[in-house]
């Protein structure tokens, strides 16, 4: 069926005027009756983050995401777009989305006035109606509300207090859809004023002239929940009118982070279709980094470790990987532990460090906290799994490096001549020890395992060798460990 393209049509089609919050409402109830997933894409909020947002939309509610980075904030804003109508109708020319049966602004009225049911109608999409804007020190007040305009004013010879001076502002022209706000504290005072009295008024002041303005839209914001406290930068009475706080979180568990970062990392790429093959325990090492450095005192819990900490990560990983496959002309490409230690770049961006932290440096807690990802997951593959002959075989004075460059082959001589290693670490998987790449990943992952658990050493070259005399005793281990991160030396 056409769209009407006149008001005289719209009204014989049956159009009936219809809030945003209204909208977004229906099309929610309609989505669940269906049983449609509402936020595609998002793992791990099942439960708690999602079912909060559908009581806030079903309850017409302006809504504000607090959380920490990496935590899907911004993602499921964007998705809110999926709520709205596939089109709208408005009056053709307005610049703020005027609904053509409830126009609101002195264009809309006066084109209603002339034209009568002759009026033209234009078909907005959804994803035309929902502005974001970051907020930063210098948004003004004209950014968000509008501004006289001059030239408006001299060329329509209007008097400057004329509601058709105003160039709008991105809030008016968020009208009839959504409007998000990123990291709300950080607006300045006297804009949280003008967007709380928009919220309850309908009105605002622009360059002192009073516009009435019943804006028709849904208020969507984030902010990092230190900011926003009483203590922080957000003003009460616009807290006071935000109907619904919901806290987003990192994932609960080790394998809801794995699935994350699976569907996020970059790893559809060409030439690496068939040949890519990343092993369980290393998507469990390296998204275990994570879990490790939020729990680490020595990294601000205030900022938080974000999400794309092993998204990054992930991708640099099987880049080493790739780029020994090139050097060394093999087929497959299986990312080994030597390659995660190769991605400490892209972990020391996305820790901000505390005092102690900074004493220390990213880098060598970076390589800490792969240390003790390294032994979490490997507890949980060779639990009872006993590697006594390899031990011993370091503490005779034995040494092994296995560079991240090293091709299979040449990893499997080396490890060949640690007694019972290669055919201990098959144990847990089912592949075989004619599989060269996946065997040396595998034995290197019990190396780091036993490093982890201080009855090897690592040194900086990435080599293996017997553990210290400290390490073996209680007092001694915690004393090498310190020295190992800097922080006595």
């Amino acid at each position: 069926m056409a769209q009407p393209k006149s008001l005289g049509e719209l009204k014989q089609s049956g159009y009936r005027v219809r809030s945003v919050k209204d909208e977004m409402r229906a099309n929610l109830l309609r989505k669940l009756r269906a049983g449609e997933k509402i936020f595609p894409g998002i793992v791990g909020y099942d439960e708690t983050v999602v079912p909060q947002i559908v009581n806030a939309v079903l309850s017409r509610h302006n809504l504000i995401l607090l959380g920490l980075r990496g935590q899907a904030k911004s993602r499921i804003i964007r998705q809110l777009v999926d709520l709205l109508d596939a089109t709208i109708p408005v009056i053709a020319g307005s610049e703020i989305n005027d609904d053509p049966l409830r126009p609101i602004s002195a264009y809309g009225r006066q084109m209603i006035e002339r034209e009568g049911d002759r009026t033209p109608i234009a078909w907005v999409e959804r994803d035309s109606r929902f502005v974001e804007k970051l907020a930063t020190p210098d948004v003004t007040i004209a950014d968000i509300i509008g501004d006289v305009d001059p030239i408006k004013a001299a060329k329509g010879g209007h008097l400057l207090s004329d509601e058709l001076t105003i160039h709008y502002g991105l809030l008016p022209r968020a009208n009839r859809g959504i409007f998000a706000i990123n990291e709300l504290p950080d607006l300045a005072g006297k804009i949280q004023v003008g967007l709380f009295n928009i919220m309850q008024e309908g009105d605002v002041q622009i360059k002192g002239y009073p516009v009435r303005m019943p804006l028709d839209v849904q208020l969507v914001f984030s902010a990092n929940p230190e900011d926003y406290t009483a203590r922080g930068k957000i003003i009460t009475p616009l807290k006071d009118r935000i109907g619904s706080e919901i806290t987003t979180h990192y994932p609960t568990e080790l394998q809801l982070g794995v699935e994350i970062t699976r569907q996020e990392a970059w790893t559809a790429r060409e030439g690496l279709e068939d040949r890519l093959h990343i092993p369980d325990f290393i998507r469990e090492t390296i998204e275990q980094i994570a879990f490790e450095a939020r729990d680490d005192n020595r990294i601000d819990k205030r900022s938080g470790v974000s999400q794309r900490l092993p998204i990054t990560v992930t991708e640099s990983v099987i880049s080493n990987a790739e780029r020994r496959a090139l050097l060394t002309d093999e087929d497959p490409v299986v990312p080994r532990i030597s390659d995660i230690y190769a991605a400490v770049p892209s972990m020391t961006g996305k820790m901000e460090l505390e005092y102690e932290g900074e004493q220390v440096g990213a880098g060598k807690i970076a390589k800490d906290l792969i240390k003790r990802a390294a032994g979490q997951v490997y507890e949980g593959y060779f639990v009872g799994i006993d590697f006594t002959k390899a031990v011993q075989w370091f503490d005779k004075g034995n040494n092994l490096r296995l560079a991240d460059t090293a091709s299979s082959e040449e990893g499997m001589g080396l490890l060949d001549d640690v007694p019972d290693l290669i055919d201990t670490a098959l144990i847990p998987f089912d592949f075989k020890r004619s599989d060269n790449a996946q065997t040396v990943t595998a034995c290197e992952f019990v190396l780091e395992g036993l490093y982890a658990q201080n009855k090897i050493s690592r040194n900086e070259e990435g080599g293996y060798t017997a553990a210290t005399k400290a390490k073996k005793d209680r007092r001694g281990m915690i004393y090498d460990d310190l020295t190992e991160t800097g922080r006595y030396s």
